[in-house]
């Protein structure tokens, strides 16, 4: 009979947040260096993260259990994926970033409700089965995008800039956390909107790194900026992973 209590994702505590919000700064600057830097364009990038994104995520799913390196393998694709492909909608097809961000919201919602119908569980720590993980990441390829999208509308859209686009952005986060010591609201409400406002924080930071000086930016470069960022998880992975085999012994 399958175990179906075997741990397939890690649980939500600090240490998660700031590897998500490294993965979602190098999935900024990857799709930047892919796309611009390299000049792949961004149907190329899209096409060759899409094929990354499912050869990872069906070992993951094979693998059946949670692995560090296996989980923010799939997550950093979903990053660089979900970059390339706000882009692609807002510069390409020309939607703009507030059409792609309700777009894109729109299909968070329905992937969400999609997920709690078939599963009944929204739950991102507990997730039982192999369709269930199809779920979760399908919602967080979603989310990856709008909050990708998301940030574009504040710094661009809005004219804020990249710096007052963090501001704004920490300050919900703020909140957020706030509403999740204090009041009794829903907590998988409150962690989609961390996981969303994360995004594009990660976002905003990654351009502020990247983009010339007369667009706000410090111009470091998309490759100087994912190898700093890349060094930065792969610090944490290894620091997860000591964690990890500690837990199991």
């Amino acid at each position: 009979m399958q175990n179906i209590t075997v741990k397939r994702v890690p649980h939500i505590i600090l240490s998660y947040w700031v590897i998500k919000i490294a993965s979602t700064t190098l999935g900024e600057t990857g799709a930047d260096m892919f796309s611009m830097t390299f000049n792949l364009g961004y149907e190329h990038t899209i096409l060759i993260f899409l094929a990354v994104f499912l050869v990872l995520l069906v070992f993951k799913v094979a693998l059946g259990r949670y692995t560090p390196t296996s989980y923010w393998l799939v997550f950093t694709a979903t990053a660089i994926l979900g970059t390339g492909v706000s882009d692609f909608m807002d510069r390409t097809l020309q939607l703009g970033y507030a059409d792609g961000s309700l777009i894109l919201s729109s299909a968070l919602l329905i992937t969400l409700a999609v997920w709690y119908l078939s599963e009944r569980s929204l739950s991102v720590e507990h997730i039982p089965t192999a369709r269930a993980e199809l779920f979760y990441w399908a919602a967080f390829l979603v989310a990856n995008t709008l909050g990708t999208a998301a940030g574009d509308f504040l710094s661009d859209g809005l004219g804020l800039g990249f710096s007052e686009s963090a501001m704004v952005i920490t300050g919900l986060l703020v909140a957020t956390a706030l509403a999740h010591y204090f009041t009794r609201i829903s907590g998988v409400f409150l962690f989609w909107v961390a996981f969303v406002l994360t995004r594009p924080f990660g976002a905003t930071f990654g351009d502020l790194l990247t983009k010339p000086v007369n667009h706000g930016g410090l111009d470091l470069g998309t490759i100087g900026a994912s190898v700093f960022f890349a060094m930065i998880m792969f610090t944490a992975l290894l620091r997860e992973a000591r964690m990890e085999k500690v837990k199991a012994d």
